[in-house]
């Protein structure tokens, strides 16, 4: 019987710790602002941490940030497996095998270099979170979220595909001998100018400049609509199922169905 009594207080301790972490994570209440803020300012850090190994030594303190860094990661993948519905949801989430092969590269740095790389997909990371979309609404831009959005889609492709040059070609591209020479040629084959002065070798270079310039285009014409396109508010329409209207629409422009669109700031 004390076996069981043990049992149920674990249980209901659990439950606490799972109804906690989700109010932390998706709640809007000063306590979950203030922890979502903290979360985004970590991950900044661990961005710029990022961004800067290139430069850094293999030493004692370069480990010690690695391995920080890593348990952090390893922490919120716990904390995010306990509020998730299932196992199966948890897993099912892409961000999840993303964060996955950051922690593998972070405890392998050496082994799993050449995947280093994919670090920077918590740009996009941070890009997506509630935070973002609430803190923009709260100072009144919300009607930017798009252009943001886009931006931060065009600044993690960069980071992608900068690190990725810079990881795989290091030492085998004269020209590219350091971080900042591989996002050199990033945005000279993003932007299509092509100065020509850094290429990269081989099939592999061949194919990765016209991965860049494909993608790259795309993501700067995506970020282009942003900035020109009228602002229209994700309301969708009960009746026909139109997602997008002006912000003030009383009427459905497409069936006539009476819209109840609340206020930016509600």
């Amino acid at each position: 019987m004390a076996s069981n009594n043990d049992t149920a207080e674990t249980m209901t301790g659990f439950e606490r710790l799972r109804r906690r972490l989700r109010s932390l994570y998706f709640g809007s209440h000063p306590g979950a602002i203030q922890f979502q803020v903290s979360m985004a300012l970590l991950d900044i850090a661990i961005i710029g941490f990022f961004i800067a190994s290139p430069h850094l030594g293999r030493g004692n303190v370069f480990l010690f940030i690695d391995y920080g860094i890593a348990l952090l990661i390893a922490f919120e993948l716990a904390a995010r497996a306990i509020i998730a519905p299932n196992l199966r949801y948890w897993l099912g989430r892409g961000m999840t095998w993303v964060d996955l092969v950051i922690l593998a590269t972070l405890l392998f740095p050496g082994l799993l270099s050449s995947f280093a790389f994919l670090r920077f997909l918590r740009v996009w990371a941070l890009g997506q979170s509630k935070l973002l979309k609430l803190l923009l609404l709260r100072i009144g831009y919300g009607r930017v979220e798009e252009v943001v959005q886009a931006c931060v889609n065009l600044l993690t492709f960069l980071f992608l595909v900068t690190g990725f040059v810079y990881t795989t070609f290091y030492g085998r591209e004269p020209k590219i001998g350091n971080f900042i020479d591989a996002l050199y040629f990033t945005v000279a084959t993003v932007t299509t100018t092509g100065f020509g002065d850094v290429t990269l070798p081989g099939t592999l270079g061949k194919i990765t400049s016209i991965i860049t310039m494909i993608f790259g285009i795309s993501l700067f014409v995506r970020l282009a609509q942003a900035v020109v396109r009228p602002y229209k508010v994700v309301h969708p329409c009960p009746q026909c199922g139109l997602q997008r209207h002006d912000a003030d629409a009383v009427h459905c422009k497409a069936c006539g169905h009476v819209l109840n669109i609340p206020d930016e700031g509600s």
